[in-house]
C-alpha cells in the first residue's frame, strides 16, 4: 500500500506535465492566449494561477490578456 504522500507526489508530477504539455500544444506563434490559459484552467480543473506559473516556468508569455496585464 502506497502512502498518501507518496500518491499525492505522484499526482502532482502527472498534473505538472498534463499541464506543461497542454500549453505547449496550445501555443499562437511561441505565446499562450489568455483565454485559451482560462479554458486550460477549467478543463484541467486547476486555477488560472497555477497555469500562469506553469508557463512562467517554460518560459512562455501570456498574451491578449483579458485583463489588460500583459501586453
Amino acid at each position: 500500500m502506497r502512502h498518501s504522500k507518496t500518491l499525492k507526489a505522484e499526482v502532482n508530477i502527472f498534473m505538472d506535465t498534463e499541464l506543461e504539455e497542454r500549453i505547449k500544444s496550445s501555443l499562437v506563434d511561441g505565446r499562450l492566449p489568455c483565454a485559451v490559459a482560462f479554458k486550460i484552467a477549467r478543463e484541467l480543473k486547476v486555477s488560472p494561477r497555477e497555469v500562469g506559473e506553469a508557463a512562467n516556468k517554460l518560459p512562455v508569455k501570456i498574451c491578449h490578456c483579458q485583463l489588460g496585464c500583459f501586453r
